[in-house]
């Protein structure tokens, strides 16, 4: 495994529990990212076929869509946040993987969701990753991403009184567009918020972006 998934893999098992605890009400708190994930969850239904989140830590937001009827299963590079998600919220299936190398056969998905989890993704990666969702997703399925705007890389040493090595890069729309694009998406609709729009646990310009393959 290169050594940046080693090391978020191994920060996001330290603080796991921390982690999901702290997040536990963000969607409670946050009516614009609800309304974003509902307009997901139609446009999924129309798709048919199941529905993943690629980075799904605890399951919080596959357990959103699962209460909407989303047919929707999780994977995350962390055994400990699978081990939490499967624990509350045994009703969906979580396993450990790689967004970069999805077991997934080809066209096989309704839609996919990356709900703040391609900030961990380096800069040369994005297009790789982003071709791999496209790979999977069926002719007419639907890709939700979301993340922190922004041009810099915030490195982290330590995360809820763990040591960690956790690197959080914001993008700027834009570019994921572009980055969209020539995945051969078509992009359909964006969302950004400023910093005092956002949730309390996310104190930062943020972003949506739904696209579809065609």
């Amino acid at each position: 495994m290169p050594s940046d998934r080693a090391s978020t893999r191994a920060g996001y098992d330290a603080i796991a529990e921390a982690y999901a605890e702290h997040f536990r009400d963000e969607l409670a708190g946050s009516a614009l990212d609800r309304a974003v994930l509902g307009a997901f969850a139609e446009l999924v239904e129309g798709a048919g076929g199941e529905v993943l989140e690629a980075g799904s830590g605890p399951g919080g937001v596959a357990a959103y869509l699962h209460a909407l009827g989303v047919p929707v299963r999780g994977v995350d590079l962390s055994p400990a946040m699978v081990a939490l998600a499967r624990r509350e919220h045994p009703g969906i299936r979580f396993d450990v993987g790689d967004m970069a190398a999805l077991d997934v056969p080809d066209g096989s998905l309704g839609g996919l969701l990356a709900w703040y989890s391609l900030i961990h993704v380096p800069a040369p990666e994005l297009p790789a990753v982003l071709g791999e969702f496209r790979r999977v997703l069926r002719p007419g399925g639907h890709l939700l991403v979301a993340f922190q705007v922004g041009d810099d890389v915030s490195h982290q040493d330590e995360a809820f009184g763990h040591p960690v090595s956790l690197d959080f890069r914001r993008l700027q729309p834009d570019a994921v567009a572009a980055l969209l694009e020539a995945a051969g998406f078509d992009v359909t609709a964006r969302v950004v918020r400023t910093a005092e729009q956002a949730s309390r646990a996310r104190a930062l310009p943020q972003a949506s972006m739904l696209a579809r393959r065609p």
